[in-house]
């Protein structure tokens, strides 16, 4: 039987969907409203994720030290407050911070206690490369729910499958966009972690680091349950379904009048 809350990974995803190679074709399947896949807003800017939060597609947030570092968080248990008080119905996972094992399993607990949405991010290795899978178990089968973050290979997928089973609901970071910046293309490693995680329905696959637009729409054709997406990203919502003859005149509309606002010219050169 399926846990309150998980995701039903046969329904809803029982085939992955095909996208077409051919652009003038796909471009208008390609629109939010028959999205599977969940999009989640990526930040830690208080007021830039409630904008997300008023936007129906945006489905929860994610956060970690290095974006709350860039919004210039201090105080962390202060910020998650607010985030939590404005943010109240929606899954939103918060970072661990510590090194060493028995710290982090002292913070997920405490983190895990500020709401019912809360998901507790737990780094796959500390910095020494030692697995968290023994730690990832024992707060799954707490009831923590957690977001295993920084997973870069299938071996890693497979390990925290493993240790989440049977456990409370949870999340699955592959790092995809930190994948593609290798020269690797991250689809048939993406497509087979969702073939990893079927066994266990109440965790759920999440697309993070993506690069760009289309890599929302190539999670869902996998099958892939979130994809978390940062503000810049999300600003090319408004491009879905353009249409790309009217794209590409824009475009040379664009070249045109720059050239003329920077006042380029080529005089005739006399050859006398």
């Amino acid at each position: 039987m399926m846990k309150p809350g998980a995701a039903d990974a046969d329904s809803a995803f029982a085939a992955p969907r095909k996208l077409s190679t051919e652009p003038s074709k796909n471009q208008n399947s390609m629109t939010l409203t028959n999205l599977r896949t969940k999009i989640f807003g990526d930040g830690a800017e208080l007021e830039g994720m409630l904008a997300l939060y008023r936007q129906p597609h945006i489905k929860g947030f994610t956060t970690n030290p290095t974006l709350m570092r860039k919004a210039g968080i201090t105080d962390y248990r202060l910020f998650a407050q607010q985030v939590l008080a404005a943010i109240p119905d929606r899954p939103i996972s918060f970072e661990v911070f510590s090194d060493e094992f028995g710290e982090m399993e002292r913070q997920a607990r405490e983190i895990a206690s500020w709401g019912q949405h809360v998901y507790v991010k737990i780094p796959v290795t500390n910095t020494r490369r030692a697995p968290a899978y023994d730690l990832i178990h024992r707060l799954s089968h707490a009831g923590v729910k957690v977001n295993v973050t920084a997973l870069m290979t299938l071996e890693q997928v497979r390990h925290v499958a493993t240790a989440v089973t049977g456990g409370a609901a949870s999340n699955v970071s592959v790092f995809a966009g930190r994948i593609a910046d290798t020269g690797c293309d991250p689809v048939p490693l993406m497509t087979e972690a969702v073939d990893v995680l079927r066994v266990e329905p109440n965790a759920e696959l999440i697309w993070a680091s993506p690069r760009e637009l289309l890599n929302i729409f190539q999670a869902d054709a996998i099958g892939c349950h979130i994809i978390t997406v940062t503000h810049d990203i999300l600003k090319k919502l408004a491009l879905v379904g353009k249409s790309l003859d009217e794209y590409s005149l824009e475009t040379v509309k664009m070249f045109h009048d720059d050239a003329r606002a920077a006042g380029f010219s080529l005089d005739v050169v006399s050859t006398r």
